[in-house]
């Protein structure tokens, strides 16, 4: 019975219980994180169990993702951040735990375990086999402590022994993996199918074809696709300068902060190179004395860049009690007070400032707060120092005249007449390579004789016998993404791709030996049983999943 709902969902249902897992699953964690507070610690969130676990409780998501944390260390070798992928997949170890309870599968033997540890990415070596001193090391260092110090000696026993455990239940779930026939047919031919195949390739870059653009056809053009060239909304903006070098005069450091500041950052300040041999031992003071002028020159830039900003933001406040809302003589007086002189800059779009405001992920976000009623922004860091923008005026997005982008319009308009008339030669160059390969001729010497008729240059290459598989080189992945709708003997229309115009001949194709007896059948059934068993296993957690899920939101309170 069981074998046969496992072969019913892989025929039927394998890619809807695919997206069904991965919306179910990023639903439940949405759901939870939505409703309880989830990640919060909250401890007056409500108890919401999900195998066993409440995940309401700080203490409780703490297990659950701390121990799914340590496995996938355990499995990968590489520690993991928070993430909703980790949190997927604490929800699916989580669902294939309780089902070992339910199935009575008992903690692993120490013999099991040792066998089983052999497993795990972390302690193989380079060539991807167990090392016994990876695992020693893993032990005598508690290197689990780097991941959680919280974790103990029996904790990381407990992770794996249930990982274990989890790996029982998913062989069961998953069973053998059924392929259908049609699946396997299919991959043999994508995969196994032997291509003899021939290209003709003509560069577009070089074709320079002989055209006039005249001013009623911009305009056609222009008229076509004028939304291509809407001019999108920039802001007008003046602004305030605080460079940090006005400020490096005012700055005084002992020595005692420049060799502390030096010890944090030793990576910025290399030693001079020597030319005497390096000294036996590493001399972190003759080091430092070797650059201290460069580091007290950093450390004193860096805290004039604090103060740069500080007096920006000084400024902001005092033009806010001012109550000074635009470009009036109140504010050229207030500038003139403080000897500041605005600079203007010209028009931008709020997600492209000039260089001259620096590229801080924030600038964006605060130039687009300036308004009517948002004269001023915030202190905003600079390459220089800081600075305050003054709001001058918004433009909205517009449609230019085709005076004001007549270049960029005859440009473009030109550049598509050459391609129409590549496409309408290579459209000849086609029914010219067909005629007389059907007439005899090899690719070399059909190609060779289009080009001479048409004036464009192709370049011929034959490559030997191949699978999709195992590609020769030279073979692009134009060619091999249109090989499935060639027949033998057709040449294609002209595929444009690389900036190259191609023509694909099949020469020949020799499908595999399809027969469910032969060996290349069993081979690709082989290898796609595990893919299948997965899908299984997916299918299984998702509606796993979905019942605890439903159980947790019958339990909430109203």
């Amino acid at each position: 019975m069981i074998s046969w709902i496992q072969r019913t969902f892989q025929q039927h249902f394998r890619i809807v219980f695919a997206v069904v897992l991965v919306v179910m699953v990023v639903s439940f964690i949405l759901g939870i994180n939505a409703s309880s507070g989830f990640g919060r610690g909250s401890r007056s969130a409500p108890t919401q169990l999900f195998f066993g676990y409440n995940l309401g409780s700080p203490e409780d998501q703490q297990r659950l993702f701390g121990d799914a944390r340590l496995s996938v260390f355990l499995h990968y070798g590489v520690p993991t951040e928070d993430s909703p992928q980790l949190e997927a997949y604490a929800f699916q170890r989580a669902a294939l735990l309780a089902l070992a309870d339910q199935l009575h599968i008992p903690t692993p033997s120490p013999g099991v375990l040792a066998d089983f540890l052999k497993t795990y990415g972390a302690f193989d070596d380079a060539q991807g086999q167990f090392d016994p001193s990876l695992y020693a090391s893993f032990r005598n260092n508690q290197t689990w402590a780097q991941l959680d110090p919280r974790l103990t000696t029996a904790d990381v026993s407990r992770v794996m022994a249930d990982d274990w455990r989890s790996d029982q239940v998913s062989k069961l779930v998953s069973g053998p993996g059924y392929v259908p026939a049609g699946d396997i047919k299919r991959q043999l031919l994508r995969e196994d199918t032997q291509w003899t195949v021939g290209t003709a390739s003509a560069d577009y870059a070089s074709y320079n074809p002989s055209l006039t653009v005249t001013g009623p056809e911009v305009q056609k053009y222009f008229a076509e696709h004028a939304g291509t060239y809407e001019i999108p909304a920039e802001v007008s903006v003046s602004y305030v300068a605080f460079p940090a070098a006005d400020f490096v005069s005012r700055v005084n450091v002992t020595d005692a902060e420049v060799r502390s500041y030096y010890d944090a950052n030793p990576a910025r300040f290399p030693a001079p190179a020597k030319k005497s041999p390096a000294p036996a031992k590493p001399d972190p003071d003759a080091d430092f004395a070797a650059v201290r002028p460069q580091v007290e020159a950093a450390l004193k830039l860096e805290r004039a860049q604090q103060l740069a900003e500080q007096a920006a933001s000084d400024f902001t406040v005092a033009i806010y009690n001012q109550k000074i809302t635009g470009f009036t003589p109140e504010l050229d007086t207030f500038l003139s007070q403080r000897n500041l002189a605005p600079k203007t800059l010209a028009p931008f779009p709020a997600d492209q400032p000039p260089a001259e405001l620096g590229s801080s992920p924030d600038l964006a976000a605060e130039i687009s707060r300036l308004g009517p009623d948002h004269f001023f922004s915030d202190a905003i860091a600079t390459p220089a120092g800081s600075a305050v923008l003054l709001w001058k005026e918004t433009i909205p997005a517009h449609e230019p005249l085709l005076t004001e982008v007549q270049a960029k319009v005859t440009a473009d308009c030109k550049e598509a007449m050459k391609h129409k008339a590549f496409d309408d030669l290579c459209a000849s160059v086609r029914s010219q390579l067909a005629a007389r390969i059907k007439a005899g001729d090899t690719l070399e010497k059909a190609a060779a004789a289009a080009s001479a008729a048409t004036g464009l240059k192709l370049e011929a290459k034959t490559f030997p016998a191949f699978t999709l598989r195992q590609p020769p080189p030279g073979v692009t992945p134009t060619v091999l993404g249109n090989l499935d709708r060639l027949a033998a003997g057709q040449v294609s229309d002209m595929i444009f791709a690389e900036n190259k115009g191609y023509f694909i001949y099949v020469a020949s194709e020799k499908r595999p030996d399809l027969a469910p007896s032969g060996p290349q059948f069993a081979s690709a059934r082989d290898q796609m049983a595990p893919r299948f068993a997965g899908a299984t296993l997916s299918a299984s957690l998702t509606e796993i999943i979905a019942k605890e899920q439903q159980k947790t939101r019958v339990g909430e309170a109203p």
